[in-house]
């Protein structure tokens, strides 16, 4: 199999690999695909009664992202929703919605084409599983559920929501479960997937590591 310019980095919620992502699309000025966001915009456009193709056809249309300062933002029809898109009720919608075949299959041609021949940053939970099988380098970042939990808390709470830490952990590993165990594109490392537990990681320290591999492969 011919591989692609494209780095995959995968794993549970709340791991941490949106930050690595950012970071190394910022860092080394490549392209990056938040897949977790495209499946919460669904679920933010799915509210309003749109079909699925009808959603389809306005993230292609009317749906900007752009990286800035390490941020993704993301525009609909011009407005800024990107807080909108980062709240439980919508993220937990999200994981509902992506475990149906006719929302994954709708998805897969959208985050593909992210893919120009450039360098690419594909964050999610299928990236190198089912996305970008044939991608360059595999990145499977993990953490244990109590981390990821933490790490939930503070970013919620720095966006002033309410929170509660033992439904944050109780949550993730619910999601664990799902992602897991569940029929369509279950959650696991790929065959050649390094695996990286960032438990005891800061990200300084887990972009070193993903720098070295990106340094190997593509420099």
């Amino acid at each position: 199999m011919k591989k692609i310019n494209v780095i995959t980095i995968d794993g549970p919620s709340a791991s941490g690999k949106g930050s690595l992502s950012k970071e190394i699309a910022n860092s080394f000025d490549f392209n990056l695909l938040d897949s977790g966001a495209l499946y919460r915009l669904y679920a933010y456009l799915s509210n309003m009664s749109f079909t699925l193709n009808e959603i389809v056809g306005q993230i292609r249309k009317n749906v900007n992202f752009d990286l800035n300062d390490k941020e993704l933002l993301i525009n609909y029809l011009d407005n800024d929703i990107t807080s909108d898109l980062r709240t439980e009720v919508i993220a937990k919608t999200a994981s509902k919605l992506s475990s149906i075949k006719e929302v994954r299959e709708a998805l897969f041609n959208i985050q593909r084409n992210f893919y120009d021949g450039g360098v690419l940053v594909a964050d999610g939970r299928d990236m190198g599983t089912v996305v970008f099988n044939d991608a360059k380098l595999k990145i499977f970042l993990t953490a244990s559920s109590q981390e990821r939990a933490k790490r939930r808390y503070l970013e919620l709470q720095n966006r002033g929501q309410e929170v509660n830490m033992p439904a944050l952990i109780a949550d993730i590993e619910e999601r664990d479960l799902k992602d897991s165990s569940r029929e369509l594109s279950p959650l696991f490392p790929a065959e050649d997937a390094h695996i990286i537990d960032s438990s005891n990681l800061s990200l300084e320290e887990v972009f070193s590591i993903t720098e070295n591999l990106i340094n190997k492969e593509f420099i």
